[in-house]
């Protein structure tokens, strides 16, 4: 076992949770406990790993947190708007299809350049709707540059080390909401 790797990694880890702007992290609550008061929902997209973060994401925010929460990456939704749209555009034409005015979009993608990603970033901004995105790598990623409400970037290069990254923000929050709903 190489235990200088482990070491590294997990402090590299450690010293990205340590930068995390909590001021920031606590907006990005309210944006979800105002979506839920005004009776909106949270829609959620990623690719690969981040799109499993989504869905983790989408199901423990409905079941848990109790907020409507959705991530519309099924194979038969994604494969016929990339087949009819381009795939660089099934995001948008999924928000254009299932979100409505006051929802909050979330997008995760480790580069911030996945076209699929920016596309639905621009088309949720031109429509209004709240919008928050997570990347990394380079921090002017075209995500980046967008308007969003909210954006996190994660200083790594590291793929795993970003998901992980995005994974335990987005995690945290719900835990924050259902123990905020526990104490009232």
């Amino acid at each position: 076992m190489n235990s200088s790797f482990y070491l590294k990694y997990f402090n590299n880890i450690k010293s990205i949770i340590d930068d995390f702007d909590l001021k920031k992290i606590g907006k990005f609550k309210k944006l979800i406990i105002s979506t839920a008061k005004q009776n909106k929902k949270i829609l959620i997209f990623g690719n690969g790993g981040s799109a499993a973060t989504a869905s983790h994401f989408a199901v423990d925010m409905t079941k848990n947190a109790g907020i409507r929460c959705l991530t519309l990456n099924e194979y038969d939704l994604i494969t016929c708007f990339a087949n009819d749209f381009g795939y660089e555009k099934w995001v948008e034409k999924s928000i254009e299809y299932y979100a409505d005015k006051g929802d909050l979009v979330i997008f995760l993608s480790c580069s911030g350049n996945s076209m699929n990603i920016v596309n639905g970033c621009k088309y949720s901004i031109k429509k209004g709707l709240k919008v928050v995105t997570l990347t990394g790598i380079q921090k002017n990623n075209k995500v980046n540059k967008l308007k969003s409400n909210l954006n996190f970037w994660v200083n790594s290069k590291n793929y795993n080390i970003i998901e992980i990254s995005h994974f335990i923000i987005l995690l945290s929050l719900i835990d924050d909401i259902i123990l905020s709903k526990k104490t009232k």
